[in-house]
């Protein structure tokens, strides 16, 4: 007997057993961090389960991929790794009022960092195969699409082609960085070539205001570049709280980055001295290297979707109920590839619903939230919960806003020009804090502990009542007992920055 479709509000049933034959419980397409996560847990749940990935290569394309996916092989931890090279550039600058006397040129060798960053994520490629071996799961390699509701082939490197049979199908192929559309576009690279560039650039153009545009910006500055970031709004990181949007800029440019707010490229040519860029407002500059840093799209395309009714929406995100569950009823997706919330540890907590759910008897749906996140730009920005715009959005009372702005201990003595901020966004009539934000050395560290407490339904009160370590950054958290403002529902501020 087939699975039913959820009813909205309704919770997935255990298919009965239609007395049909397969080669596996579960097929699942994609071995990123959703992938893998759903496929371990299934199996150690009793599941029969394989999964096919694309071969390995640093840089993606549709036939090349590779186990950890987008985070571990082009994403989360070869950025992080960039930033903390890029990070000594401060400290050096820092170092001198400690004592540190550095005498002569301090010399920087890009081709190590970047043969140490690649040697890492091919061990991690590495780990990933082995914990899924470990587990017990099938491992196929090739590019994997859905011949119908319980089959699918994978088309391996050498083009020949295998069909499995299976009762559940999960989709975590993850999403791809794209291009504008402008005149000279594919003289422009995304994240996954600037993750893996030959020589490092000496002047960088990035379009784009998100988190992996100042994010890079903040990399090759640090590394010695000249960085000009452009972008549509008067700030970066739209969707972010606007007050420590401000406060990022402000840094950024703080690090002498060079910013191009409500400015557009327009074209991009290749000239003798490297490639020109022209703006909408008729400005042209030269760059080493152009970063298009503007959004990703689901990796949905060579699915075989339509033909098999799974539906999707405008960008070929694929829609899912709030099990995960697809619009056929035994093909599941999580991830990116829903574009749900982008994120590694969202995916991970999708796909580990999705596997209890399914396999391990319990009704399990993503809870999204109160969910934290990390800009890694230099110094960091890292946020959960609501920002002051959103809590206004959905206010019922009044909000209290506690801000503290400080210089951090370590800058007092390096005379470092460059504030930390935190914030608390608290209901007036409930007490409970409905978000946090931080913006300085650690934020992420230090909001990952936030982020618990708000999840456990915390209140001013109880921050109030916790005793501070000190000396630190993090108890500033707990010694915010100064209002800042009281803002009013009624007053709510229209943005457009």
């Amino acid at each position: 007997m087939a699975r039913k479709v959820l009813k909205d509000g309704e919770a997935p049933v255990a298919a009965a057993d239609d007395g049909g034959s397969y080669d596996y419980d579960l097929f699942v397409i994609g071995a990123g961090s959703g992938g893998v996560r759903g496929s371990r847990t299934a199996a150690g749940l009793g599941a029969k389960v394989a999964i096919c990935e694309l071969p390995f290569h640093p840089i993606s394309s549709e036939w090349l991929g590779g186990h950890g996916g987008t985070c571990v092989i082009r994403g989360c931890v070869p950025k992080k790794i960039l930033v903390y090279g890029a990070s000594f550039r401060g400290e050096f600058d820092d170092a001198s009022n400690f004592g540190w006397e550095i005498n002569g040129d301090i010399n920087y060798n890009w081709k190590k960092l970047l043969e140490n960053k690649t040697q890492e994520i091919v061990r991690l490629n590495g780990v990933y195969k082995r914990i899924l071996g470990n587990s017990g799961v099938t491992m196929i390699e090739g590019a994997g699409s859905i011949v119908d509701a319980h089959t699918v082939e994978v088309t391996q490197p050498d083009g020949s082609k295998q069909r499995h049979t299976t009762k559940h199908i999960l989709i975590a192929t993850g999403s791809r960085a794209t291009l504008v559309n402008i005149p000279g576009k594919e003289l422009a690279i995304t994240s996954d070539e600037a993750l893996s560039l030959e020589e490092l650039p000496k002047r960088a153009v990035i379009l784009g205001g998100g988190y992996i545009a100042v994010e890079f910006a903040s990399i090759w500055k640090g590394l010695g570049a000249q960085v000009d970031l452009f972008y549509r709004k008067e700030l970066p990181l739209r969707g972010f709280d606007d007050e420590m949007r401000t406060v990022v800029a402000s840094n950024l440019e703080g690090r002498g980055i060079r910013l191009h707010p409500g400015t557009n490229l327009t074209e991009l040519s290749k000239t003798a001295d490297g490639i020109k860029v022209v703006t909408d407002k008729g400005d042209e500059l030269i760059a080493d290297v152009v970063l298009f840093a503007t959004g990703r799209a689901p990796n949905s395309n060579r699915l075989n979707l339509e033909a098999v009714g799974v539906e999707v929406d405008q960008i070929g995100a694929i829609k899912v109920d709030e099990y995960s569950r697809t619009s056929v009823p035994n093909i599941w997706a999580v991830g990116d590839v829903t574009n749900r919330i982008n994120l590694t540890p969202v995916a991970l907590m999708e796909a580990t619903c999705f596997a209890k759910t399914v396999f391990g008897g319990q009704t399990v749906k993503p809870d999204y939230k109160d969910v934290p996140c990390a800009v890694f730009c230099i110094p960091p920005l890292s946020v959960v919960g609501l920002s002051e715009q959103e809590a206004l959005a959905e206010a019922k009372n009044d909000l209290l806003v506690y801000t503290s702005s400080f210089n951090p201990m370590k800058n007092s003595i390096s005379k470092r020009q460059e504030k930390s901020i935190m914030k608390l966004v608290v209901d007036a009539e409930t007490d409970k804090v409905l978000g946090a934000a931080m913006c300085g050395p650690d934020a992420a560290e230090i909001m990952q502990g936030i982020a618990v407490a708000l999840k456990a339904g915390a209140t001013k009160a109880t921050f109030d009542s916790t005793v501070g370590i000190h000396p630190s950054a993090a108890e500033e958290f707990v010694t915010m007992r100064t209002l800042t403002r009281r803002v009013s529902p009624a007053s709510k501020p229209k943005t457009n920055l």
